[in-house]
């Protein structure tokens, strides 16, 4: 009997199989799902902010992309997963707001996914999947079974990645 684990706003879950995974509510920030079909253990993260270096009391390392992905392939590793097997999925990094402004900094969606993708290809890890950006939230289930994301988003249905 498989348990579904709920990932907070800031938070990192690691589960074996038959388990899977689940995060509500990404709008800006992106649910990083990291996966090795050997072991099938199965990690996700979702993070609000790419960087933790501009912040000095960085106290959850789960809030940012750069901390976050790190402390999920230690978690992974220590339950036997290999970083060399691993995939993953990013789902996200939307623009929830209108701003008059083209500022930069405004565009924390983009942001996140954009430090996501770069670790990641720093890290040599495969991105198989990646539905990021637009302006609409999104709930993602990862399945430990087969690798299988899901993202259920209002008005525009579930799609399978």
């Amino acid at each position: 009997m498989s348990t579904i684990v709920k990932v907070g706003m800031a938070d990192l879950k690691v589960v074996e199989y038959p388990d899977a995974l689940t995060t509500l509510g990404l709008g800006s920030c992106v649910g990083i799902c990291l996966y090795d079909s050997t072991t099938r253990v199965t990690g996700m993260a979702h993070i609000m902010l790419p960087s933790s270096k501009a912040i000095r009391k960085n106290e959850n390392v789960a809030k940012f992309a750069d901390t976050a992905i790190t402390e999920l392939i230690q978690i992974m590793e220590s339950k036997g997963a290999k970083k060399t097997r691993f995939i993953a999925k990013i789902a996200g990094g939307a623009q929830m707001f209108a701003f008059s402004s083209q500022n930069d900094s405004m565009k924390i969606g983009e942001r996140n996914a954009e430090a996501v993708r770069a670790i990641l290809k720093e890290l040599n890890i495969p991105i198989k999947a990646d539905d990021t950006g637009g302006n609409f939230g999104r709930t993602i289930e990862f399945y430990s079974e087969s690798g299988k994301l899901l993202i259920k988003t209002a008005g525009k249905g579930i799609k399978e990645i």
